[in-house]
């Protein structure tokens, strides 16, 4: 029999309902929770991934969540969509169809194996308490609204709250990032880990200079006040992940094709004009430049019929739009409540959910 003494952990409330506290070795632990929310890039999508330049924000109709709390082994606790038993062959193709085939448990696991990555290579110390974490989130999942990375993002900000370490911002992001490309081999840029590190309305500069030289790009925050009225559109049947939609567009700009690379400066230019127009108070101006954004992407991308029909039908009551990220979900300016209206009933057709976007205040300032 070991000589170590025995650990006793007596959960002393549910970890579901708020705060509370644990009782290890007769030591009171507090519960961490830490939140990300989805974003929705505003322009220039999908030219973070290739120096470009984008525009994005944050908003707080849906959030993920991770709670941590200490317990005598690290365990992490599986939610509904890591769940592998079914009922029936057509409960488990229905989970597919609104899961995918893979859950969060992978994020959670790399993003923990990163964070003690990041700490090593910094010489951070870490104490040696371990822990229990899992995860909730209603984001809707495949459709652009960044779910996975607000997944790790809580996730790393729980890590940072238990074991006391601060990251910056900007060096934040791109450890979130490489959780998913490093990790977990996702193609992704960016744009989605920046804006969820910061919160609230970022324009960000991905200038290739830039970005060697001082390992990040130039994110400015602004005044969510200057934006104009923006609604968004999902519909989850659309869904695919970032791995399908990205296709071959990677290999034709490292292959430097015309087209794409002149594709990602114009997004660059589409992002420096909206900053201009927002920065000038004329943000009701924006429309017609969010869909030159999608146009261009339609003329250089495989785009389902889905989408296309669902751009198409908020353009056709007068609203703009445009993909919030990789396919799924649609962002756009509209004009006056009976415009949002028409909106939500033409969309509602498609099995499309329109929703005015709660803005979230970058992090810092008081909600």
């Amino acid at each position: 029999m070991s000589g170590r003494p025995a650990r006793v952990h007596l959960r002393l409330a549910n970890p579901g309902e708020g705060r509370h506290t644990d009782a290890v070795d007769g030591q009171a632990s507090m519960i961490i929770h830490a939140h990300a929310y989805p974003r929705a890039g505003l322009i220039g999508n999908p030219s973070d991934g290739y120096f470009g330049r984008t525009i994005s924000f944050t908003f707080s109709n849906f959030k993920a969540e991770v709670t941590l709390y200490e317990t005598p082994e690290l365990e992490i606790l599986p939610r509904d969509r890591d769940l592998s038993r079914f009922d029936s062959l057509e409960d488990l193709v229905r989970d597919v169809r609104l899961h995918g085939y893979y859950g969060g448990i992978r994020l959670l696991k790399a993003a923990i194996k990163r964070f003690h990555s990041h700490c090593a290579k910094n010489g951070i110390e870490l104490h040696k308490r371990n822990f229990t974490i899992r995860y909730t989130s209603d984001i809707p999942q495949q459709v652009g609204l960044a779910g996975s990375s607000a997944i790790i993002t809580a996730c790393i900000r729980a890590l940072c709250r238990f074991y006391k370490v601060s990251i910056p911002r900007p060096e934040f992001a791109n450890l979130v990032l490489s959780v998913e490309t490093r990790e977990l081999g996702i193609p992704a840029g960016l744009q989605d880990r920046v804006a969820q590190a910061y919160d609230g309305l970022v324009c960000m500069d991905f200038d290739r200079a830039l970005m060697e030289k001082q390992g990040h790009g130039d994110y400015r925050p602004m005044d969510l006040a200057l934006l104009p009225g923006l609604y968004i559109a999902y519909r989850t049947e659309l869904s695919e992940g970032t791995e399908v939609f990205h296709n071959n567009i990677r290999a034709r700009w490292e292959r430097g094709e015309p087209e794409v690379v002149e594709a990602m400066k114009t997004w660059a230019g589409l992002t420096v004009k909206v900053r201009d127009l927002l920065l000038a108070g004329r943000g009701r101006e924006i429309g017609p430049l969010l869909d030159a954004n999608f146009d261009l992407r339609r003329s250089i991308y495989q785009i389902g019929s889905g989408n296309l029909h669902m751009v198409d039908v908020a353009r056709s009551v007068g609203a703009s739009a445009k993909f919030t990220g990789s396919g799924g979900a649609i962002v756009g300016t509209y004009e006056g409540e009976t415009m949002l209206l028409r909106l939500e009933e033409e969309l509602a057709r498609l099995g499309c959910r329109v929703v005015r976007p709660r803005y979230v205040l970058p992090q810092g300032e008081e909600k």
